[in-house]
Protein backbone atom coordinates (compact mmCIF):
# COMPACT_ATOMS: atom_id res chain seq x y z
CA UNK A 1 0.00 0.00 0.00
CA UNK A 2 1.51 3.69 -1.04
CA UNK A 3 0.41 6.89 0.23
CA UNK A 4 1.54 9.76 -1.86
CA UNK A 5 1.12 12.86 0.24
CA UNK A 6 1.73 15.09 -3.19
CA UNK A 7 0.81 19.01 -2.03
CA UNK A 8 -1.16 21.20 -4.25
CA UNK A 9 -0.70 20.21 -7.89
CA UNK A 10 -1.86 21.11 -11.04
CA UNK A 11 -5.02 19.16 -11.87
CA UNK A 12 -4.46 17.36 -15.40
CA UNK A 13 -0.66 16.09 -14.28
CA UNK A 14 -2.28 13.99 -11.80
CA UNK A 15 -5.12 12.88 -13.46
CA UNK A 16 -3.15 11.78 -16.45
CA UNK A 17 -0.51 10.21 -14.05
CA UNK A 18 -4.02 8.00 -12.76
CA UNK A 19 -5.39 7.07 -15.78
CA UNK A 20 -1.25 5.65 -17.37
CA UNK A 21 -1.00 4.14 -13.72
CA UNK A 22 -4.41 2.36 -14.28
CA UNK A 23 -3.92 1.19 -17.91
CA UNK A 24 -0.22 0.19 -17.22
CA UNK A 25 -1.00 -1.35 -13.37
CA UNK A 26 -0.19 -5.56 -13.38
CA UNK A 27 -2.02 -8.27 -10.64
CA UNK A 28 1.04 -7.68 -8.54
CA UNK A 29 0.82 -3.19 -8.51
CA UNK A 30 0.48 -1.98 -5.15
CA UNK A 31 -2.85 0.01 -4.57
CA UNK A 32 -2.71 3.53 -3.45
CA UNK A 33 -4.04 6.38 -1.88
CA UNK A 34 -3.02 9.89 -3.52
CA UNK A 35 -3.79 13.10 -1.07
CA UNK A 36 -3.56 16.01 -2.98
CA UNK A 37 -4.77 19.96 -3.24
CA UNK A 38 -5.22 21.78 -6.56
CA UNK A 39 -5.65 25.16 -7.77
CA UNK A 40 -8.83 26.41 -8.57
CA UNK A 41 -10.93 24.72 -11.48
CA UNK A 42 -13.97 22.76 -12.60
CA UNK A 43 -14.24 19.53 -13.06
CA UNK A 44 -16.90 18.30 -15.07
CA UNK A 45 -17.62 14.30 -15.59
CA UNK A 46 -18.42 12.32 -18.22
CA UNK A 47 -22.49 12.77 -17.94
CA UNK A 48 -22.04 16.67 -17.10
CA UNK A 49 -24.22 19.51 -18.59
CA UNK A 50 -22.98 22.85 -19.78
CA UNK A 51 -26.14 24.27 -18.30
CA UNK A 52 -25.09 23.58 -14.71
CA UNK A 53 -22.22 26.05 -14.94
CA UNK A 54 -24.22 29.35 -14.34
CA UNK A 55 -21.65 31.92 -15.10
CA UNK A 56 -18.10 32.67 -16.31
CA UNK A 57 -15.84 33.70 -13.69
CA UNK A 58 -12.39 32.98 -15.49
CA UNK A 59 -12.03 29.98 -13.42
CA UNK A 60 -11.08 26.93 -16.01
CA UNK A 61 -13.29 24.42 -16.77
CA UNK A 62 -12.00 20.92 -17.38
CA UNK A 63 -13.78 17.66 -19.24
CA UNK A 64 -12.74 14.62 -17.37
CA UNK A 65 -13.73 10.68 -17.15
CA UNK A 66 -15.19 10.42 -14.16
CA UNK A 67 -18.93 9.92 -12.97
CA UNK A 68 -20.72 12.58 -12.11
CA UNK A 69 -21.48 16.68 -12.72
CA UNK A 70 -19.79 19.41 -12.19
CA UNK A 71 -17.76 20.42 -8.93
CA UNK A 72 -15.26 22.94 -7.99
CA UNK A 73 -11.74 22.28 -6.94
CA UNK A 74 -8.95 24.66 -4.77
CA UNK A 75 -6.73 25.41 -1.83
CA UNK A 76 -8.12 24.50 0.97
CA UNK A 77 -9.65 21.18 -0.53
CA UNK A 78 -8.70 17.89 0.52
CA UNK A 79 -8.62 15.33 -2.25
CA UNK A 80 -7.52 11.30 -1.58
CA UNK A 81 -7.89 9.84 -4.85
CA UNK A 82 -8.25 6.21 -4.50
CA UNK A 83 -5.99 3.71 -7.16
CA UNK A 84 -7.67 0.65 -6.00
CA UNK A 85 -7.99 -3.21 -7.79
CA UNK A 86 -11.57 -3.90 -7.12
CA UNK A 87 -10.78 -7.68 -8.81
CA UNK A 88 -8.17 -8.33 -6.21
CA UNK A 89 -10.32 -7.28 -3.35
CA UNK A 90 -13.67 -8.89 -4.48
CA UNK A 91 -15.55 -5.14 -4.40
CA UNK A 92 -18.11 -3.50 -6.55
CA UNK A 93 -18.56 -0.11 -6.74
CA UNK A 94 -21.09 0.15 -4.43
CA UNK A 95 -19.30 -0.93 -1.70
CA UNK A 96 -16.43 1.14 -2.56
CA UNK A 97 -18.57 4.02 -2.68
CA UNK A 98 -20.53 3.03 0.80
CA UNK A 99 -17.05 3.07 2.48
CA UNK A 100 -15.78 6.15 1.27
CA UNK A 101 -18.64 8.18 2.77
CA UNK A 102 -18.99 5.96 6.09
CA UNK A 103 -15.43 6.69 6.58
CA UNK A 104 -15.89 10.96 6.01
CA UNK A 105 -19.17 10.59 8.63
CA UNK A 106 -17.28 8.88 11.23
CA UNK A 107 -14.38 11.39 10.72
CA UNK A 108 -17.27 14.22 10.69
CA UNK A 109 -18.61 12.55 14.20
CA UNK A 110 -15.51 12.21 15.45
CA UNK A 111 -15.27 16.55 15.43
CA UNK A 112 -19.07 16.17 16.99
CA UNK A 113 -20.50 16.92 13.23
CA UNK A 114 -23.62 14.95 12.70
CA UNK A 115 -23.71 13.87 9.14
CA UNK A 116 -25.35 11.67 6.70
CA UNK A 117 -25.07 10.17 2.67
CA UNK A 118 -28.16 10.64 0.35
CA UNK A 119 -29.22 7.81 -1.96
CA UNK A 120 -29.45 10.56 -4.92
CA UNK A 121 -26.89 12.54 -4.48
CA UNK A 122 -23.75 10.74 -3.44
CA UNK A 123 -21.52 12.74 -1.32
CA UNK A 124 -21.82 13.32 2.79
CA UNK A 125 -24.09 16.28 3.82
CA UNK A 126 -24.46 18.12 7.22
CA UNK A 127 -27.91 19.18 7.08
CA UNK A 128 -28.84 19.87 3.34
CA UNK A 129 -24.93 21.13 2.81
CA UNK A 130 -22.81 19.12 0.80
CA UNK A 131 -19.24 18.93 2.84
CA UNK A 132 -17.80 16.08 0.66
CA UNK A 133 -18.12 14.65 -3.01
CA UNK A 134 -17.55 11.49 -4.43
CA UNK A 135 -16.77 10.54 -8.59
CA UNK A 136 -14.87 7.39 -9.65
CA UNK A 137 -14.01 5.81 -12.79
CA UNK A 138 -13.59 1.77 -13.35
CA UNK A 139 -11.10 0.70 -15.39
CA UNK A 140 -10.00 -2.97 -15.80
CA UNK A 141 -11.75 -3.66 -12.84
CA UNK A 142 -9.55 -0.75 -10.95
CA UNK A 143 -10.55 2.71 -9.47
CA UNK A 144 -9.12 5.98 -9.75
CA UNK A 145 -10.38 9.46 -8.91
CA UNK A 146 -11.87 9.12 -5.65
CA UNK A 147 -13.17 12.20 -2.69
CA UNK A 148 -13.15 15.42 -1.90
CA UNK A 149 -13.75 16.96 1.75
CA UNK A 150 -14.27 21.22 2.29
CA UNK A 151 -11.36 21.72 4.52
CA UNK A 152 -10.89 25.54 5.11
CA UNK A 153 -11.64 26.87 1.70
CA UNK A 154 -12.84 30.08 -0.56
CA UNK A 155 -16.13 28.27 -1.14
CA UNK A 156 -17.85 31.34 -3.97
CA UNK A 157 -16.78 29.74 -6.63
CA UNK A 158 -19.38 26.99 -5.75
CA UNK A 159 -22.27 29.83 -6.29
CA UNK A 160 -21.81 30.05 -10.09
CA UNK A 161 -22.41 26.40 -10.55
CA UNK A 162 -24.88 23.71 -9.61
CA UNK A 163 -22.72 21.41 -7.29
CA UNK A 164 -22.48 17.90 -8.86
CA UNK A 165 -25.94 19.07 -11.30
CA UNK A 166 -28.03 19.77 -8.16
CA UNK A 167 -29.64 23.38 -7.99
CA UNK A 168 -29.39 25.14 -5.48
CA UNK A 169 -27.40 23.02 -3.28
CA UNK A 170 -25.95 24.82 -0.36
CA UNK A 171 -22.45 23.88 0.57
CA UNK A 172 -20.61 23.70 3.94
CA UNK A 173 -16.63 22.87 5.10
CA UNK A 174 -15.10 21.89 8.26
CA UNK A 175 -13.86 25.26 9.49
CA UNK A 176 -17.74 26.41 9.27
CA UNK A 177 -18.22 23.63 11.35
CA UNK A 178 -16.13 24.95 14.12
CA UNK A 179 -12.97 22.45 12.92
CA UNK A 180 -9.89 24.54 13.20
CA UNK A 181 -7.41 21.84 12.24
CA UNK A 182 -5.15 21.75 8.82
CA UNK A 183 -5.70 19.66 5.74
CA UNK A 184 -2.70 17.53 6.69
CA UNK A 185 -4.05 16.49 9.93
CA UNK A 186 -7.51 16.08 8.51
CA UNK A 187 -5.70 13.91 5.45
CA UNK A 188 -3.81 11.41 8.30
CA UNK A 189 -7.23 11.08 10.15
CA UNK A 190 -9.77 10.41 7.23
CA UNK A 191 -6.93 7.73 5.57
CA UNK A 192 -6.90 5.83 8.81
CA UNK A 193 -10.89 5.92 9.13
CA UNK A 194 -10.38 4.66 5.04
CA UNK A 195 -7.85 2.00 6.42
CA UNK A 196 -10.42 0.84 8.71
CA UNK A 197 -13.30 1.03 6.66
CA UNK A 198 -12.24 -1.13 4.05
CA UNK A 199 -10.18 -3.45 6.03
CA UNK A 200 -6.86 -2.97 5.12
CA UNK A 201 -3.76 -4.52 6.48
CA UNK A 202 -1.20 -4.18 4.24
CA UNK A 203 2.02 -2.45 5.06
CA UNK A 204 2.14 1.43 4.29
CA UNK A 205 4.93 3.19 1.92
CA UNK A 206 5.17 6.98 1.70
CA UNK A 207 5.93 8.92 -1.14
CA UNK A 208 5.57 12.18 -1.96
CA UNK A 209 5.73 12.11 -5.83
CA UNK A 210 3.93 10.85 -8.35
CA UNK A 211 4.99 7.39 -9.61
CA UNK A 212 7.44 7.59 -12.57
CA UNK A 213 5.53 7.48 -16.03
CA UNK A 214 7.46 5.22 -18.30
CA UNK A 215 6.08 7.30 -21.24
CA UNK A 216 3.50 9.95 -21.91
CA UNK A 217 0.03 8.93 -21.97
Amino acid sequence: MIIRKLGQQPYQPVWRAMQYYTEQRTPESADEFWVVEHPALYTQGLNGKAEHLLSDNNIPLLAIDRGGQITYHGPGQLIIYLLFDLKRHGWGVRHLVTAIESSIIELLTDYGITARARADAPGVYVNQAKIAALGLRIRRHCSYHGLSLNVNMDLTPFNDINPCGHVGMPVTQLSEQGVGENLESVADKLLNKLYQTLQLDDEIQLETELPILEQTP
